[in-house]
């Protein structure tokens, strides 16, 4: 029998009272177990940090892979940022004989795998958050004054368009190719899926999502003619 641990962090302790960010990391866990685990499998023990990703010594943590390495059990997370933000934290699990882990919404993803997503999701954080900073120092010096709700707003939003257009970036040598062949949004999506590619925040491709990145990555021109999802 297959046997789990499941981990669960939500960042603040407000999400961990109301139970904010939990819901969708147990559906997604229990998506993976109903349709992608080994059958027959058991779950183990349940444990949920209310901490930072930034900060890997969480108490339920050190209990959850304690418990993994005493029992042969496998870890079991919704997404590889709920176990860690830190890629060297990641490949130093990764690494340990005594610790087999899967994350739920990379179904068919292995630790190679998992461990080179890990790199290139950090690597997008630090470059988004380095073309954000430059895109304010380039708004400064045309004259615009930061600082006030207004311009922490304006900067949100710049934050959250360049990690739009970074999230299109990252996946755009698998959805081009495969539209300029002809295939439907739905197939794009599959493929996406199939393949172990998550969305940006960790979840499954739809036709929709796929849509979505091809109008961040089309041209203007591209762009007017009006894709309808297949």
């Amino acid at each position: 029998m297959q046997r789990y641990v499941q981990y669960f962090r939500v960042s603040t302790k407000d999400q961990g009272r109301s139970g904010l960010g939990l819901e969708a990391q147990a559906r997604d866990v229990t998506l993976f177990l109903e349709g992608f685990s080994e059958i027959p499998w058991e779950v183990i023990g349940t444990f949920t940090d209310v901490e930072s990703g930034r900060d890997d010594d969480r108490p339920e943590l050190a209990k959850a892979l304690a418990l993994v390495r005493k029992t042969g059990a496998t870890l079991l997370v919704s997404k590889l940022d709920r176990l860690s933000r830190d890629v060297a934290f990641i490949a130093t699990l990764i690494k340990d004989p005594k610790v087999s882990l899967r994350v739920a919404s990379m179904p068919y993803a292995d630790k190679f795998s998992l461990h080179i997503y890990a790199a290139l999701a950090e690597q997008e954080r630090d470059f988004i958050s380095a073309r954000t900073k430059a895109a304010l120092t380039q708004a400064k010096a045309r004259g615009v004054k930061l600082g006030g709700l207004r311009d922490k707003t304006a900067a949100r939003n710049v934050a959250v368009q360049e990690q739009a257009k970074g999230n299109a970036d990252r996946v755009a040598a698998i959805v081009q190719p495969l539209r300029t062949q002809g295939a439907t949004l739905r197939a794009i999506a599959e493929a996406l899926n199939g393949s172990g590619v998550p969305t940006a925040r960790g979840g499954v491709w739809s036709a929709v999502q796929v849509q979505r990145v091809l109008d961040r990555l089309e041209s203007p021109a591209i762009k007017a003619r009006k894709i309808t999802p297949s």
